[in-house]
This record gives structure tokens, C-alpha cells and sequence, in this order.
């Protein structure tokens, strides 16, 4: 990986500056830890960052950039622990790893958020109910990713509240349909169950208290009202001897 890293960079340097070409044939070792060298490096990054906020650009882009300014950090740290630096190249080196890490961690949210958000909008338009969860599930992967470089951030933190929030909902919606359509069918006692387990995926799952507060009240609602149906028909409630995936 260093090695490609060096040769992407000679090769971006060797470009805007062709007459140095052969110099650095001679002398490689010495310049992959000189402060044009890495000044190269930064140069690289910024232009790419400043590409990679176009519109339309995909997500990967900033998990790339993500990835080389980690290696530029990693790079000159290691040059910094070289005795042939000067005082002012380790400052231009420290002044260049603070810019890296900045871009570092604004691409790697980036990602983050632009690739959660088409997981979420593909779930959404999902038909199934396990395939909006597994869908879902990949967008929380990549919040919990950059999470875990960036513990605590308030914008992952919302973004994972607000995904697991779709993930209960899509539960709920749907042992909620199947409750409905049990008691369309006349089928009451089977309906308590499934609004049951209804309420059973709203209180475990991480929903917002105001909405789990209304979900289960309608919820419960629908659950007195099929008793009193069951009351005037003369039948107890009890569990259904079996249950269907479409019943």
C-alpha cells in the first residue's frame, strides 16, 4: 500500500513538475520524506477533495479520500520521526497533517451520511419487510463504521437513532397489517395476537417515546375493540391454534 501510495504521488508531482523526473530516480529515498514531497501529497488531496464535492459524485469518492489522507497522516508521521528534518519542514508537516485530518474526518462523514441515506431511500422502496430491514441494516453498517472512528459525533448519532427508528416502524407496520387483515377475516382472536406482537416490536425496538407512546394507544385500542367483538359473539380470547404468513 506504501508502495502504490509513493508511486501515485511521483506520479502527480512528476506531472506538474516534469523536469524533476529524473532527480527523483536518483535520489527516491530522499525525497518520499522531504517536505515537497508530502507538500505534493496535501496538494493531491485538496484538489481531489475539491472534485469530490461535486454533485453527483458517489459515495465510495469520499471513503477513498477518507483513506488517503489516513495514509498521508501515517506517512508523515513516519517522516517525522526522521532526524534530517528541518524545524520548518516538521512544522509544514504538522501544519499539513492538521489540514489532512480535518478533510479526513469531513469525507469519512460524508460517506457516511450520503451512503446511509441511498441504503435508506432503497429500503423505502423495498416491497418485503425483510428485505426494507436488510437494506436498513446496511445503512446502520455505515453509520457505525464512521462511528467507530469518530465516537460520539452528534450527526451519526442522529442519523442511527433516525435508521433504527425506520427499522421498528417497518416491524411494526407490519405485524400491524397482518392484525388488520386477520380481523377483516373475521379471524379476532388472531388479530389480539399479532397487534400483540406489534406492541411487542415497538417497546423493544428504539423509537421515539412520543411515538411509541401513540402507536401503542392505537395499538391497544384496536386490541379492547376486537375483545368487545369477541365479548358480543360469546368467544373467549385465547391463542390461535395456528397462524399463516398471510392470514
Amino acid at each position: 500500500m506504501r508502495r502504490a501510495w509513493t508511486r501515485y504521488l511521483l506520479e502527480q508531482d512528476s506531472r506538474e513538475h516534469p523536469g524533476k523526473e529524473s532527480s527523483r530516480k536518483t535520489s527516491s529515498s530522499k525525497s518520499s520524506h522531504s517536505s515537497g514531497f508530502h507538500a505534493t501529497a496535501l496538494r493531491a488531496i485538496q484538489k481531489q477533495s475539491t472534485e469530490a464535492e461535486a454533485a453527483g459524485v458517489s459515495p465510495e469518492a469520499h471513503l477513498d479520500l477518507f483513506h488517503l489522507c489516513q495514509e498521508y497522516v501515517a506517512n508523515t508521521e513516519e517522516a517525522l520521526h526522521s532526524n534530517s528534518l528541518s524545524a520548518e519542514a516538521r512544522l509544514a508537516l504538522r501544519a499539513g497533517q492538521e489540514k489532512v485530518r480535518g478533510l479526513q474526518k469531513h469525507h469519512l462523514l460524508t460517506w457516511a451520511r450520503d451512503a446511509s441515506r441511498a441504503q435508506t431511500h432503497e429500503a423505502q422502496q423495498r416491497a418485503r419487510t425483510s428485505d426494507k430491514i436488510e437494506t436498513a441494516n446496511r445503512a446502520l453498517d455505515y453509520i457505525d463504521a464512521a462511528l467507530k472512528a469518530y465516537p460520539g459525533e452528534t450527526d451519526l448519532e442522529a442519523s442511527n437513532l433516525a435508521i433504527r427508528e425506520f427499522i421498528a416502524s417497518v416491524k411494526v407496520a407490519h405485524w400491524v397489517e397482518l392484525a388488520e387483515r386477520s380481523a377483516f377475516k373475521g379471524h379476532y382472536r388472531r388479530a389480539i395476537e399479532r397487534y400483540k406482537d406489534a406492541l411487542f416490536y415497538l417497546n423493544r425496538e428504539t423509537v421515539n417515546d412520543e411515538i411509541r407512546e401513540a402507536g401503542a394507544e392505537r395499538i391497544m385500542g384496536e386490541i379492547d375493540m376486537l375483545r368487545s367483538r369477541l365479548k358480543a359473539l360469546g368467544k373467549s380470547e385465547s391463542p390461535p391454534t395456528s397462524r399463516t404468513k398471510t392470514d
